[in-house]
C-alpha cells in the first residue's frame, strides 16, 4: 500500500521531537490516518469528499481539526491536547511548526494534526466487552456523564432546527430510499414496510411530543457517534470521545437519539442488562421520562442506519468475500433488530411497596436488568419537581403532604404513558397509603399491575439505612429515626389489593424464581 510521504515520514521516530515507543503503529479509516507514538497520537484527516463530510481542502481540514478538538474537549478534555500544524521544506521533508507568536508572520502551513494523549487500546470498551470485563458500573458511569454533557451541550434556534418531525422523517426516508436494492439480500420487502409503516406512523401520531421536545431545549449539540468503539477507560475514567464534527446533521440531533446508540450497540451485542443499567441511570439523572416514548423509533432508525453502512461492503469488489460474508450476516442482524423495535408490546406496572430500608430499589434495578424494565424512583422525581441536585439533602418542604402528593401523581403520570407505550415499568416508592396505590390500579384499568411488598426484620433495615447514610451515594433521603414512624402508619392491603400482591422479604431473594413467578402473574 503506498502511503502519503507525510505519513511515511511520521512513522519515523525522529520525525517528534518526543521520546517515541518504536514501532509507530498506523491505524486507518476512510477519512483519516491515526498515528501511535506512545505517550501521543496524531490523527491527520485524508483530502476526501464523500458528501456528508467534506475534507477535501488544506482549509476545511484546518477548521474541522479545531473542530474536533473544541467538540471532543467536552468529553473527553484529559486526551484532546490541540491541532498542530506542518510544515514542508523544499525537497519534500516535512516538520513541526511552531505554535505562531501574536504579531509574527510565520511559515505556510501545509497540513494540519489532531494532538491526542494515547491510551492503551485494550481499554477500548468494545475490548472490554469482548473479554468480559464491561460491567454495571462502567455503563452507569457514562449514563451519569452522557446526562450531564446533554444537560450543558449547546442548542439554539440553528441546533433545535434539525429535531423537527420533518427533519427526522427525511432522515428515515434517505435511509429507505438507500437500502430499498438490498431487499432479498439482506433484508425482506415485508420488514422494509413495515419498519417504514412504523416510523411514518410515530412522526404523524407524535408531531406534538417532537414539537414539544424543540421546546423544552431536548435538541442539543450532541455526540452524534456514541458507541463501544468510541469510548474508552483512561486512568481509571470513563472518556467518551470520536464525536461527529464533521456533520452537522447527524450531531445536532435529540438527545435521547444521541443516547439510543449505545442502547442499541448494547442490546445488539445481546447485553440488555448493561443497555437497561445504562438506561435508566441516563432517564433518572436527566428525568426525561416523557421523551421516552420514543425510544422504539429511536433505536430503530440507530440499528436500520447500521445495517445499512454495513451492506454498503457488500458494493466494494475490494472487499474478500469472507468479509462481505460477514458484512451480510451483521446487516440482516441489524435490519431485523430495526424491525423488532417496531413490534407492538404489551406494556405493565410494578409497583414497588415497603418501608425505607427494605431494598425496594435494590431489587427494583435488579428486576430491570433482567424484564428490561423502566425503573422510576420517587426519590429523584421528587427532586426533579423541585429543580435540586440528585444528590443533595432536601430539607423539610421537600417532604410536605403537598410535595409527596406531587411527586406520586407525576410518579403514576410517568409510568403510566410509558406502560401504555408498551413499556414495563416499576414505579420505586413506599407506596404506603391505600389511596395511592388505589390511584395506580384505577388509572392503570386494562394493563398487567403487580404490587410487589417488601420487607426484611426491623434490626435489617436499621442496619441498612445507617449503612446508606454513612456512604452517601444515593438519592434517597430516608434516615434511621423516620424508621419507626413510616411502619406505624403504613396501611395495611386491602382484599381488593391482594390479587395483585407479591410479597418479598429482601434478605433471601431468589431473583429467577421471582421473574418466574412475576411471569405467571
Amino acid at each position: 500500500m503506498t502511503l502519503p510521504a507525510l505519513i511515511e515520514q511520521m512513522l519515523r521516530p525522529e520525525f517528534y521531537p518526543h521520546p517515541v515507543k518504536t514501532p509507530i503503529a498506523l491505524l486507518q479509516t476512510h477519512i483519516s490516518y491515526v498515528l501511535l507514538t506512545g505517550d501521543f497520537a496524531y490523527k491527520v484527516k485524508k483530502p476526501m469528499n464523500f458528501g456528508f463530510l467534506d475534507f477535501s481542502t488544506l482549509e476545511k481540514r484546518h477548521f474541522y481539526c479545531r473542530e474536533e478538538v473544541r467538540l471532543n474537549q467536552r468529553l473527553a478534555f484529559d486526551l484532546y491536547l490541540g491541532v498542530r500544524a506542518l510544515g514542508c521544506d523544499a525537497d519534500g521533508s516535512y516538520f513541526w511548526l511552531p505554535e505562531p507568536t501574536a504579531g509574527e508572520a510565520g511559515v505556510e502551513a501545509v497540513e494540519y494534526a489532531v494532538q491526542m494523549v494515547e491510551f492503551d487500546q485494550e481499554q477500548l470498551l468494545l475490548r472490554l466487552f469482548e473479554t468480559g470485563a464491561l460491567g454495571f458500573s462502567e455503563v452507569r458511569e457514562i449514563g451519569m456523564q452522557l446526562a450531564a454533557f446533554h444537560q450543558q451541550a449547546w442548542t439554539d434556534a440553528h441546533v433545535a432546527s434539525f429535531g423537527t418531525a420533518e427533519g427526522l422523517k427525511a432522515v428515515c426516508d434517505d435511509n429507505y430510499a438507500q437500502t430499498a436494492k438490498y431487499v432479498g439480500i439482506t433484508q425482506s420487502e415485508d420488514q422494509l414496510a413495515e419498519t417504514r409503516a412504523f416510523s411514518d406512523r410515530i412522526f404523524a401520531e407524535q408531531a406534538d411530543l417532537f414539537a414539544r421536545r424543540i421546546a423544552e431545549g431536548r435538541i442539543r449539540e450532541c455526540h452524534g457517534d456514541l458507541h463501544l468503539k468510541n469510548i474508552c477507560l483512561h486512568r481509571g475514567k470513563v472518556q467518551i470521545f470520536d464525536c461527529i464534527e464533521f456533520n452537522e446533521p447527524f450531531r445536532n440531533t435529540d438527545v435521547l437519539y444521541d443516547a439510543a446508540f449505545l442502547l442499541m450497540d448494547l442490546q445488539f451485542r445481546d447485553r440488555r442488562d448493561l443497555g437497561n443499567e445504562f438506561l435508566n441511570t441516563y432517564l433518572e439523572q436527566t428525568g426525561d421520562y416523557g421523551g421516552a416514548v420514543l425510544l422504539p423509533l429511536f433505536l430503530s432508525m440507530r440499528a436500520y442506519i447500521r445495517a445499512k453502512v454495513t451492506s454498503f461492503l457488500l458494493d466494494d469488489a475490494t472487499i474478500p468475500p469472507e468479509v462481505q460474508s460477514a458484512a451480510a450476516a451483521d446487516a440482516k442482524a441489524y435490519f431485523h433488530l430495526a424491525w423488532q423495535y417496531t413490534r407492538p408490546r404489551t406494556g405493565r406496572i410494578l409497583v414497588m411497596s415497603g418501608v425505607s430500608g427494605t431494598g425496594k430499589s435494590t431489587l427494583a434495578r435488579q428486576l430491570s436488568r433482567v424484564l428490561d424494565a423502566i425503573q422510576i424512583r420517587s426519590d429523584a422525581v421528587r427532586k426533579h419537581l423541585a429543580g435540586i441536585p440528585l444528590r443533595s439533602r432536601g430539607d423539610t418542604a421537600l417532604y410536605s403532604p403537598m410535595m409527596s402528593d406531587k411527586t406520586y401523581e407525576q410518579l403514576l403520570s410517568q409510568g403510566l404513558t410509558l406502560a401504555q407505550a408498551g413499556c414495563t415499568v416499576i414505579l420505586d416508592a413506599k407506596y404506603d397509603r391505600v389511596a395511592r396505590r388505589a390511584s395506580v390500579l384505577a388509572a392503570a384499568a386494562g394493563l398487567p399491575v403487580t404490587i410487589l411488598y417488601c420487607h426484611a426484620p426491623t434490626a435489617v433495615l436499621r442496619e441498612r439505612l445507617v449503612l446508606r447514610a454513612a456512604a452517601n451515594e444515593d438519592v434517597a433521603d430516608a434516615t434511621v429515626d423516620l424508621l419507626q414512624r413510616q411502619q406505624e402508619l403504613f396501611e395495611d392491603f386491602t382484599a381488593a389489593e391482594r390479587s395483585h400482591l407479591v410479597q418479598v422479604d429482601t434478605t433471601a431473594v431468589d431473583l429467577e424464581a421471582l421473574v418466574t413467578q412475576l411471569g405467571q402473574g
